[in-house]
Formats: structure tokens, C-alpha cells, sequence
């Protein structure tokens, strides 16, 4: 299948959002929550790692 690719401005996509049938809104409403949810979680989780990035926490680098 073919890919187009659109540039439009945020108002201009909030317009066509709000000309969804209920049904649909409300079905795009849910993804859109879902994704923002998995993206929070993700930000969070990522401040659990940050020690690894340390340089003395390179243990499996090492050489040897």
C-alpha cells in the first residue's frame, strides 16, 4: 500500500479530529490516552537505568 504524507498544522488536525462520527472520537480518544499512558511509564522507567550509563558501571565493556 502506497504512503501519503500530509503537513498539517495542529489546529488544522484538531478540525478534522472533531469531524469524527461520536463513535470514532471517542475510539481515537481511547488509543491516543493509551499511548500517552505507555509513553509516561516509559519516561519513568527510563530513570532507573540512568546509572548504567555511568562510566564505572561499564562492567560488561570491560576487556579482560
Amino acid at each position: 500500500m502506497p504512503r501519503v504524507t500530509l503537513e498539517v498544522s495542529v489546529e488544522e488536525l484538531k478540525a478534522l479530529i472533531l469531524q469524527l462520527p461520536p463513535q470514532e472520537f471517542l475510539t481515537l480518544a481511547d488509543s491516543i490516552e493509551e499511548r500517552v499512558e505507555t509513553l509516561s511509564m516509559m519516561q519513568l522507567a527510563e530513570t532507573g537505568f540512568r546509572e548504567w550509563g555511568d562510566a564505572g558501571e561499564d562492567i560488561y565493556d570491560a576487556k579482560g
